[in-house]
């Protein structure tokens, strides 16, 4: 009894130490809980389902009948099942875009469900994707654009109104959702109720988004509001679905708003940010948001999303894939199958982690709960950390065996703040340290960095953290085997079928860019027309514009007007005008199709640039 009572009396002594062991202190910003819970998502679907869908229209003007709108398959619950298959959390539906269709039986505007063919106008797709979420136990959230193109008091202190009134009607009637998204696009073009004019708003003041916050936290405080500058979380910058390698979860408060003009800054976030606003990357399975029949040949493969997970998920943020429902209210068997291989294939990448359960060494230790074995436990609540003060550290690994390693998984402990800087990833040669090759810088780490890199054999594995804004808090390192995969993550370029051409006036090396089916060359054309010579005259139908695919995105058409002919001085018949709708945010291949016509000479006259005073920059076009 003695004996039993020592040892039972050292256990006691060795947990008062334990428990004597301070935690740290946070370091600021950090995140709300429920900023926490929402990154811990990681996937979540996004659906873009409305008149545009039937009306072949990414951006409707707000002027298409509603009587187009007639889904005839319609069925929730084959979407929810989809994501459910494909590891999503949720899904974020946009109840109403730019074109002001509302996809609820809402009383506030003829422009609405109510008016369609759809069940006889009884229909109420929020309800129904809702209650398809709840049976399968997925999260659900609304996507409300506060631009309107069909309202004819947009840019009024009336229409404020009116937005706030359909965003009660969300937030009232269709249960909890996880997310408000607003879109930073706002203002230009539209019908508004026949005027068919361009609105020009203030999109830092216009709105009153305090109003929109204290509603959301009243009504839906569980609810993490998106824009490009949150509050909640931010917009990635890009429709490209990455984050920049350097990644912080951070804005400098007050300062990013919708339409904010440093957009591309978002990618990688503000370093010496105040505000916890973590980044969410958008992304279409397809080249567009809203169904288009000619892209069923073009979904997202297998290979694209997981690239993308890695750029996205592992660069510290959320994957936010879009389905574009097609027009019978299904998603198209393609996308559902790639959406559900993607799923496994990261499981299958990621299947065995190498370090699970072992006792690693590490150059510094807090001591108590804090140890280093935290970090091989499979705990999220649990870490390793370091001594006050002490902002670099090395932690190693010893395996029982060689083992083939491509991949590390590095994760914080989030709820303290986010704090690694720079960090090495080595193993060991034959006695001798060497560093992991991999394609991306290796600095901020957050919820979770996931790193790629060429196949190493190796026994001993280290990380060492160059640099930290406070000690080191870790929760989770994990390292796999991945099987040989390819080391180019970027896409290949497009092969676009088209006539022969020349360019008449340019350069035949600089025209050479638009024709020589690598997207990463662009040719730029000075002033806002380019003449194209199709050497004979021949029946055309379709124009194909690929913007500069560069970083920056240099000479973005917005607006544009096509005519052709049959004499180079008489190239006047116009065969379409229009613009080219998110093509700012999303500068993929645009298709313009057209009633067939005979033509030797095809004209591309920029109505409007995104950048003014820039010239025409086309990494790809072609005549069909």
């Amino acid at each position: 009894m003695k004996k039993h009572s020592l040892f039972f009396g050292a256990g006691l002594l060795l947990f008062s130490a334990c428990q004597s062991v301070k935690a740290p202190e946070a370091i600021l910003p950090v995140p709300e809980a429920k900023q926490v819970e929402w990154q811990k998502m990681e996937t979540y679907a996004f659906v873009h389902f409305g008149l545009n869908t039937f009306n072949d229209r990414e951006w409707g003007y707000g002027d298409s009948d509603p009587k187009t709108f007639n889904p005839a398959r319609l069925d929730c619950e084959q979407w929810v099942q989809t994501f459910v298959k494909s590891g999503m959390k949720g899904v974020i539906l946009t109840a109403k875009h730019h074109d002001g269709f509302c996809l609820w039986p809402t009383q506030l505007t003829e422009y609405c469900i109510r008016n369609t063919p759809y069940k006889d106008g009884k229909g109420d797709i929020v309800r129904e994707l809702s209650d398809a979420c709840k049976k399968y136990g997925i999260k659900f959230a609304v996507y409300l654009s506060p631009w309107d193109r069909h309202q004819a008091n947009y840019g009024s202190p009336e229409y404020v109104d009116y937005f706030y009134k359909q965003l009660n009607e969300l937030l009232t009637n269709y249960g909890d959702v996880f997310e408000i998204w607003f879109d930073g696009a706002n203002g230009g073009d539209g019908w508004y109720g026949g005027a068919k004019d361009s609105r020009t708003i203030d999109r830092k003041n216009y709105y009153d988004y305090p109003r929109a916050y204290k509603m959301i936290d009243e009504l839906q405080p569980q609810a993490v509001i998106f824009s490009d500058g949150g509050p909640g979380c931010r917009w990635v910058g890009n429709e490209k679905g990455f984050a920049g390698a350097t990644n912080w979860s951070f804005l400098r408060a007050g300062e990013v708003y919708p339409g904010y003009a440093n957009y591309r800054e978002l990618q990688y976030g503000h370093a010496d940010g105040n505000q916890w606003v973590a980044a969410e990357c958008d992304v279409s399975i397809r080249p567009g948001w809203f169904y288009h029949p000619e892209e069923d040949g073009r979904v997202k493969t297998v290979d694209d999303l997981t690239d993308l997970y890695y750029r996205s998920v592992g660069h510290n943020a959320t994957l936010l894939l879009n389905f574009p429902v097609d027009r019978n209210g299904l998603i198209h068997p393609t996308d559902s199958a790639n959406a559900v291989n993607f799923y496994k294939n990261i499981h299958k990448q990621l299947a065995n982690n190498l370090l699970a359960g072992l006792s690693p060494k590490v150059s510094d230790e807090r001591g108590g709960t804090f140890s280093a074995k935290a970090v091989t436990d499979n705990d999220y609540d649990t870490y390793w950390a370091t001594n006050d003060g002490v902002t670099s550290a090395t932690i190693e690994f010893d395996l029982s065996q060689p083992e083939k390693i491509n991949r590390m998984m590095l994760q914080e402990s989030i709820p303290l703040g986010k704090r690694v800087k720079s960090f090495v990833v080595e193993y060991n040669q034959e006695g001798e340290w060497l560093p992991v090759k991999l394609n991306e810088e290796t600095t901020t780490v957050g919820y979770k960095r996931l790193l790629r890199f060429e196949t190493i054999t190796t026994d001993r594995i280290r990380v060492r953290f160059t640099d930290s804004r406070a000690c080191l808090c870790i929760n989770n390192i994990e390292a796999y085997y991945a099987g040989e995969t390819s080391d180019t993550y970027t896409a290949k370029a497009e092969e676009l079928k088209s006539f022969p051409f020349t360019l008449n006036g340019i350069d035949a090396e600089e025209a050479q860019k638009c024709m020589d089916k690598n997207d990463q060359t662009t040719c730029f054309i000075h002033g806002n027309t380019a003449l194209i010579d199709l050497g004979e005259e021949r029946t055309i139908t379709s124009f194909h514009y690929l913007p500069d695919q560069s970083e920056y995105n240099k000479g973005v058409i917005a607006a544009y007007e096509i005519s052709v002919g049959t004499d180079s001085n008489a190239v006047n018949q116009v065969v379409a005008k229009d613009e080219f709708s998110n093509i700012k945010n999303n500068p993929i291949l645009q298709s313009v199709y057209f009633t067939p016509v005979k033509a030797r000479y095809v004209q591309l006259k920029a109505m409007r640039m995104i950048q003014d005073g820039e010239p025409m920059g086309l990494a790809e076009i072609g005549i069909q």
